[in-house]
C-alpha cells in the first residue's frame, strides 16, 4: 500500500518539505532504500548512508539540508525514534487474517463472537468465552472456557489463554506465549529445608525425606488495556486472587511472570526477566534483561533494574539499581572499579611485605 509524505507527516505529526505527493510503499535504512522507500537517517551520522542509496524521500533530523542530500521531499523528527513508532504504525498492516471464523475453527456454542472479529484456523473458543469487537486471532490459538478478550486484541499464533483469562482492549500477544498457567506452588507436611533455611539463613539441621504436596490455583490472570506480551512469555494465574498486569506495561519474549503478581502501570519488562510469586511492581519500572526480583518482594514506582540484576530486598521508588544482589547503581559501578584494581593492590602490598620483610600471609 501507498503512502504520500503528506499523509505520513500528518500521521506522526510531524513537519514536511517539499513534494508532499510522493508516494513511498515502505520504509528502509538509508543505503539499503529503494527509490519507493522512505529512508530512515534520524541523526547527522547516517547522512552517508543516503547517499549510498537510492531514496527520494527521508526521515531525517531537525534542520538537515534535504535538497543537498538529493532528496525530493524529508520529513523532520525532534524525537527520532518517537517518529518511528508512529510511522512503523502508518506502514504496518498487521497479519492477514480474513474476517469472520475461519472454517477450520471451534468454537463452543455458548461463546460469544464480537462484531467484526477475525479467528484463523485451527483456533479452539471455549465454553462462555468471550471475543471483544474486532479482534484479531490468529492460527493455533487456544482460549479457554470462560475467558475475556477485549476488543480489538491481537492474537498471534500459537497462543494458550487459559480459562477464566480476562485480557483488555487492544492487547497484543506474540506468538507462543502462555497466559494462565498454573503457579508453581507447592507444600510438604513437615517444615521444609527451604522454610528451614530461610529461618536460619543457611544453618540446617536433620535432612529429612519430604514430598511436595500441589497447592492449585483458584486464580486467573488479568490483562489490562494496551498490554503487550512477548513471545513464549509465561504469565501464571494467581492461588487464589489472579495475577494482574496493569494497563500499558509491556513484557518482551521469554520472560516469567509467576503467580499472585502484581505489576503496575506503564511498564517496560525486558526479555529474560523472571518475577516470582507475590511480587508487587509499581508504575513505570523499567526491569533490563535477564533482572530476577526474589519472592515476595515490592519494587516501587519509576525504579530501573540495569541488565541482570537479582533484586534480593525491597527496592523503594525512583532507585536506580544494578548488580548481584542489585544495589544503586552509582556504588555497583564503584565496586566494580575497585574490583578491578585489586590484583594491582596485591602486588603492590607483596612488595612493600618484601621490602619489610613481612612473612607473607598463607593462601587459604
Amino acid at each position: 500500500m501507498a503512502h504520500s509524505i503528506a499523509s505520513i507527516a500528518a500521521a506522526i505529526g510531524a513537519p514536511f518539505e517539499g513534494d508532499g505527493a510522493l508516494l513511498i510503499t515502505g520504509a528502509a535504512e538509508p543505503a539499503q532504500a529503494l527509490a519507493q522507500h522512505l529512508a530512515l537517517a534520524t541523526n547527522p551520522k547516517y547522512a552517508d548512508g543516503l547517499r549510498l542509496g537510492h531514496a527520494r524521500a527521508a526521515l531525517l533530523w531537525p534542520g538537515a539540508d534535504w535538497q543537498s542530500l538529493g532528496l525530493t521531499a524529508a520529513i523532520f523528527a525532534p524525537r527520532g525514534r518517537l517518529a518511528m513508532a508512529g510511522l512503523t504504525q502508518a506502514l504496518d498492516d498487521g497479519p492477514a487474517i480474513a474476517a469472520g471464523l475461519h472454517a477450520m475453527t471451534v468454537v463452543d456454542p455458548s461463546a460469544l463472537i464480537g462484531e467484526g472479529a477475525a479467528i484463523g484456523p485451527f483456533v479452539t473458543i471455549g465454553a462462555g468465552a468471550r471475543i471483544g469487537p474486532r479482534a484479531r486471532i490468529a492460527s493455533h490459538v487456544s482460549v479457554g472456557a470462560g475467558a475475556v478478550i477485549g476488543a480489538d486484541a491481537l492474537i498471534l499464533e500459537g497462543v494458550k489463554i487459559g480459562h477464566g483469562v480476562q485480557i483488555g482492549d487492544r492487547v497484543i500477544l506474540q506468538p507462543g506465549c502462555v497466559i494462565g498457567s498454573d503457579g508453581f506452588s507447592f507444600v510438604t507436611p513437615e517444615v521444609s529445608g527451604v522454610e528451614e533455611i530461610r529461618a536460619t539463613l543457611g544453618m540446617r539441621g536433620e535432612i529429612r525425606h519430604q514430598s511436595w504436596h500441589r497447592i492449585h490455583s483458584l486464580g486467573a490472570v488479568i490483562l489490562g488495556d494496551d498490554v503487550e506480551v512477548g513471545a513464549n512469555t509465561c504469565i501464571d494465574r494467581g492461588t487464589i486472587r489472579s495475577t494482574q498486569i496493569g494497563n500499558r506495561t509491556k513484557i518482551d519474549n521469554l520472560a516469567h511472570i509467576a503467580h499472585n503478581v502484581t505489576v503496575g502501570e506503564d511498564c517496560l519488562i525486558c526479555g529474560m526477566v523472571g518475577l516470582a510469586g507475590s511480587v508487587r511492581v509499581g508504575d513505570r519500572v523499567v526491569l533490563a534483561g535477564q533482572v530476577g526480583v526474589g519472592d515476595n518482594l515490592f519494587v516501587g514506582d519509576d525504579v530501573i533494574a540495569g541488565a541482570a540484576s537479582k533484586l534480593m530486598t525491597n527496592t523503594p521508588a525512583g532507585r536506580v539499581v544494578l548488580g548481584y544482589p542489585a544495589i544503586k547503581m552509582d556504588k555497583h559501578i564503584e565496586l566494580q572499579k575497585a574490583m578491578r584494581r585489586l590484583p594491582r593492590f596485591s602486588t603492590r602490598l607483596a612488595a612493600v611485605e618484601a621490602r619489610l620483610g613481612a612473612e607473607p600471609e598463607a593462601e587459604a
